[in-house]
This record gives structure tokens, C-alpha cells and sequence, in this order.
């Protein structure tokens, strides 16, 4: 017996209702690779200072399918060499911070010799599957374009095992 898939909650009424209804259309649109842009609108208000400069530089100059370095996006954000942390670095805690992860795309920013790290879902592993599925990077074999998927069985191909010969 199939197990029942959990039902989903339906939005608030009111104008968060609505918004809330809107972008989870769009992100469904996303994944179902028919959107390539959200027109939702993305409120920052909560974000301050360079958090705000860093998410709204992302969210407005780096589109799908493209990437950028953390400190590409640094000085693309204007941020200068502190005594204490550099600006990289700080774009790194800013994308560990996105509270709107896909919509302002964290994914997309990536570290000058690989992925660099992912706070969403199970890390990097769904940041590689989000810029496979943009086009940016190349596919793996094993890349399944329904998602990412955890615990396959230790002999499977997706594994990374290979099965005996005949």
C-alpha cells in the first residue's frame, strides 16, 4: 500500500494569501522548467545594510543559467576590504542567510575553484541539481531531473558502485 503524499495547506486569505498563491505558482513553473525569471515581488525589508545591498545585486543581475563568484558578487555589491572579514566571505554568510533561497538565487553563486557550500535542502548536492537544471553546469549520469535523491541502495549505480558482470 502507497503511502497517501501529505496534503498541502491552503493559503491565508488577504493579500499574503495571494502573494504566497503567486509564488508558489511560480516556483512551480520553475521546476516544471517552463520559467526562467520570478515576478513576484521579493521583499527586503527585513534584510539591512550589506545583506540587502548583497541579496538585491544577486536578485537583479544574475539570471538563470549564469553564475557568479562570492567575490565577484562582492564587487559587483560594492563591498570593500575589511580588517576583519573579507568581502567574499561576507557574501558567503549573506547567501547562508537568504530567506528567500531560489527566488534570490544563492545557487547560483559559487566559489572561484568549485560549488562552495549550500544551506538549502541537503547542501550542496541540491545546489549542483539547481545549476545542472539551469544549464550551467554539464549533467552527471547519475543526475536525475525529478531531484535530488537521498539513500539509494548501496550495490545501485547512483551509488557510485558498480553492478557485477554477467
Amino acid at each position: 500500500m502507497a503511502a497517501a503524499s501529505p496534503a498541502l495547506a491552503e493559503p491565508p486569505d488577504g493579500p499574503s494569501g495571494t502573494l504566497l498563491s503567486a509564488a508558489l505558482g511560480e516556483l512551480a513553473e520553475y521546476f516544471a522548467g517552463q520559467r526562467k525569471s520570478f515576478t513576484v515581488p521579493v521583499d527586503l525589508s527585513g534584510t539591512s545594510g550589506a545583506r540587502r545591498t548583497v541579496l538585491s545585486v544577486l536578485y537583479d543581475s544574475v539570471g538563470f543559467g549564469e553564475t557568479i563568484t562570492y567575490g565577484g558578487l562582492a564587487g559587483r555589491s560594492g563591498l570593500t576590504e575589511d580588517a576583519h572579514i573579507p568581502p567574499a566571505r561576507v557574501v558567503g554568510q549573506v547567501m547562508a542567510s537568504n530567506p528567500i533561497a531560489v527566488i534570490v538565487p544563492c545557487h547560483r553563486v559559487v566559489a572561484g575553484n568549485g560549488l562552495g557550500g549550500y544551506s538549502g535542502g541537503s547542501g550542496t548536492d541540491v545546489k549542483q541539481w539547481l545549476l545542472i537544471f539551469e544549464g550551467a553546469l554539464p549533467a552527471t549520469l547519475d543526475w536525475d531531473p525529478s531531484g535530488v535523491h537521498r539513500g539509494y541502495p548501496a550495490n545501485s549505480p547512483s551509488a557510485g558502485t558498480s553492478s557485477p558482470a554477467p
